[in-house]
Formats: C-alpha cells, sequence, structure tokens
C-alpha cells in the first residue's frame, strides 16, 4: 500500500488504458449527441395533442 504523499507513477499498461476507456467515453457521448431521441418524443407529444383534440 503506497504511503500517503509519494507520487507513484500508474504504470503505462493502466494509462494506457485508462487514455482508451477516456477516448471511447467520449466518443460515446458524442454519438449520443447526435442520436438523441428528439423526434420521436416531438412525435409522441403530437400524437398526445391529436388524442386529447379528438373527439368521441
Amino acid at each position: 500500500m503506497p504511503q500517503p504523499g509519494t507520487a507513484e507513477q500508474p504504470d503505462p499498461g493502466r494509462r494506457r488504458r485508462r487514455a482508451e476507456f477516456l477516448r471511447e467515453l467520449h466518443e460515446a457521448k458524442a454519438l449520443r449527441e447526435r442520436v438523441r431521441p428528439r423526434r420521436a418524443r416531438t412525435a409522441r407529444l403530437r400524437q398526445a395533442q391529436r388524442m386529447r383534440t379528438f373527439r368521441w
């Protein structure tokens, strides 16, 4: 267990995996921004409005 106050450098493999993880996380966030289901939500709201205004 490292002593508090000692600056232990993480091994290169761990740094590489962390960099890869952060890169993939950034890509996933960018993809989520592009594929956001805004249109589907709008369509649901429109359908609900149509149902509210429909007269039986």
